[in-house]
């Protein structure tokens, strides 16, 4: 493979190599992924994360693969079972799918290029969508996000965070308010450690404080991602969103969903159809709960079409 080098993941010749985000923002460990099923293992315990990332972090687990030799059979098993590592997030469906079109017949060279074109289109896309992104943040404007959505999330500058990125590049005086993102502190981990990198202005604020911010009038945008998009508009986001997407809706707060195109499903008619991951109870219980508490702990919930002002493309603002 060529040399392909993002936030968090790598990739030189046959080697791979990823962030491990469950270890920051207190410890910047990489990781080489020697095989498919190490990527599904990264993937599944979340040190690879984020929809576009997964997606494009699976193709060159893949591509990895063919260039240490392996047949089109194997390849095939391995695709099939990099693809059912996480369901909701339809990018990894997408690049996994694509990357198959090239096992029947076999086509080696094309399998590599076709996963290196999936990390190269990310990083174009993310600069798009950063740009209409940007165009929607004025000058003084505070903004909330939720979960991370950065370079962590994606080969390039993210999505609604990279949108946030641009604003701040183009010098607008922006504020950012980052939801912690329970149970597993995406925001607080992740998205306030590149905002700090990044030497962007920003606030942590716990999940349950959203509301009372909106309501002093300190919000005057909501940013936010997306792990699939159906065909009518409704999108699944990380737990939490939907919530926010009420408390603006009723604050009078714009609402914005910035995903590439890779995240949106034709296939899928509504977000009643979109498959919600559900994830371990020790996420949530942890060592300060009941632990003879039942618990119940989905990844992601959906917002209606009707909450959401606008969703951000890499082509077009919706």
């Amino acid at each position: 493979m060529k040399t392909l080098d993002s936030l968090a993941l790598r990739a030189e010749g046959d080697r791979l190599f990823v962030l491990d985000q469950t270890l920051l923002p207190h410890e910047e460990k990489w990781i080489e992924c020697r095989e498919p099923r190490d990527m599904i293992q990264l993937i599944q315990r979340l040190a690879v994360r984020g929809a576009p990332l997964i997606g494009v972090a699976a193709a060159l687990a893949l591509a990895q693969a063919a260039e240490k030799g392996a047949s089109a059979e194997a390849l095939t098993i391995a695709a099939d079972e990099l693809r059912e590592a996480r369901p909701t997030a339809v990018n990894l469906a997408a690049a996994i799918d694509r990357l198959k079109l090239t096992l029947n017949p076999f086509e080696r060279g094309r399998l590599i290029s076709e996963a290196e074109a999936i990390f190269i289109e990310d990083v174009a896309l993310c600069e798009a969508m950063a740009d209409n992104g940007a165009s929607l943040i004025a000058d003084g404007d505070q903004i909330l996000t939720h979960c991370n959505t950065g370079g962590l999330a994606t080969a390039g500058v993210g999505t609604a965070l990279g949108a946030i990125r641009r604003a701040h590049e183009q010098g607008k005086r922006i504020h950012v308010f980052v939801d912690e993102t329970r149970p597993l502190l995406q925001g607080a981990r992740l998205t306030a450690w590149e905002l700090s990198k990044l030497g962007i202005p920003h606030t942590l604020i716990c999940d349950n404080m959203a509301g009372a911010l909106m309501a002093q009038g300190r919000v005057q945008k909501v940013f936010v991602g997306a792990d699939r998009i159906a065909r009518n508009g409704d999108a699944a986001n990380k737990i939490g969103t939907y919530g926010l997407a009420v408390l603006a809706h009723h604050h009078g707060v714009k609402f914005y969903v910035v995903a590439p195109q890779t995240t949106f499903d034709e296939s899928c008619k509504d977000g009643a159809a979109i498959p919600i991951e559900e994830r371990k109870a020790e996420e949530v219980s942890g060592r300060q709960a009941n632990q003879s508490s039942a618990v119940w702990n989905p990844a992601f919930d959906v917002t209606p079409k009707k909450l959401i002002t606008a969703i951000v493309s890499d082509s077009r603002i919706f």
